[in-house]
């Protein structure tokens, strides 16, 4: 099939950011002029997720310097992780209750329209995106470009701080999206999925590894890297180009058999919300990823292309 031709009024809608329901109800990628006529809606919430691996106070130090009128920080350690332990990845999920109270402190409720940002490309953005949607919260998307866009666009910047009314979030969890590592090895085996993996090529072939100890990747897997679902400028390739891409890597499975991978949970999010902006719904996260996996000295490891 083709990524149009044939399709239905609501599988177009979902290719657009949107659903049946609602036209304002961005699920995938919204552009800054989308946001800007709702920078003082109440049912809006903007969240800057601006991260660094190497220096992890940089992204909310950027926000105080200047976000997104209104935008709270998104903290990917203290908000969107749980704690390290000596069998979990860099970033775990955190505990739903944990997560939860997040989401109430932010004041999301079924209305709201979470909007989410980083710096340009959408790695960090992508995290909270599926983590919405993990609690069973839809109404989210990434801002297409980042803040890199949102200035280019003529976007203004702020440094005041939002106070949001708390609420109780009321989440619907979807368990189902997620695999564990225990769970992963049998699926491998009986070929009951295609593992992709987020990660550059250089990192997947076990040629460097500058974050993990072990280089590598999981037998089995496929590379996806994440850079591949962008244009030059930074921003999601259309639809059909994403589709496309995707029909090659999944080699003709269905994209439910997908699961994708990363370094530890992060990056892998935005494999998913490309799927999912191309119309391939159903793959699910293995968010303890690569740095999970070896925690296990036991657990095979390849190397060169899959």
């Amino acid at each position: 099939m083709s990524g149009r031709k044939g399709c239905s009024r609501r599988a177009r809608l979902r290719l657009r950011g949107h659903t049946d329901d609602d036209q304002v109800n961005f699920s995938t990628l919204l552009r800054p002029a989308d946001l800007m006529g709702h920078l003082a809606d109440p049912n809006w919430l903007v969240l800057d997720c601006r991260f660094e691996l190497s220096d992890p106070g940089a992204g909310e130090r950027a926000w105080a310097a200047g976000h997104i009128p209104g935008a709270l920080h998104a903290h990917l350690d203290r908000d969107l992780s749980g704690p390290v332990t000596a069998s979990t990845g860099r970033h775990p999920l955190p505990d739903r209750g944990s997560f939860a109270a997040t989401l109430s402190r932010w004041g999301v409720q079924p209305v709201t329209q979470v909007v989410a940002y980083d710096a340009s490309s959408g790695m960090f953005a992508a995290r909270l995106w599926w983590m919405l949607r993990w609690a069973g919260h839809d109404r989210v998307a990434v801002l297409d470009g980042g803040l890199q866009g949102w200035t280019a666009a003529g976007g203004a910047l702020d440094r005041s701080v939002q106070q949001r009314q708390p609420v109780r979030f009321e989440p619907a969890w979807r368990d189902d999206r997620v695999v564990a590592t225990d769970e992963l090895a049998p699926m491998i085996g009986r070929g009951d999925c295609v593992l992709v993996d987020a990660r550059g090529p250089d990192r997947f072939e076990g040629r460097v590894e500058p974050i993990d100890p072990v280089a590598g990747h999981v037998p089995g897997a496929v590379n996806h890297p994440c850079q591949r679902n962008l244009d030059a400028d930074g921003r999601f390739l259309p639809p059909a180009q994403l589709l496309e891409r995707w029909r090659d890597t999944l080699g003709g499975r269905a994209p439910a058999s997908a699961v994708c991978m990363c370094g530890s949970g992060v990056t892998a999010c935005h494999d998913l919300l490309a799927l999912e902006h191309a119309g391939l719904s159903g793959a699910r996260l293995y968010a303890g990823s690569w740095s999970e996996w070896i925690r296990d000295p036991g657990r095979p490891v390849a190397r060169g292309g899959a």
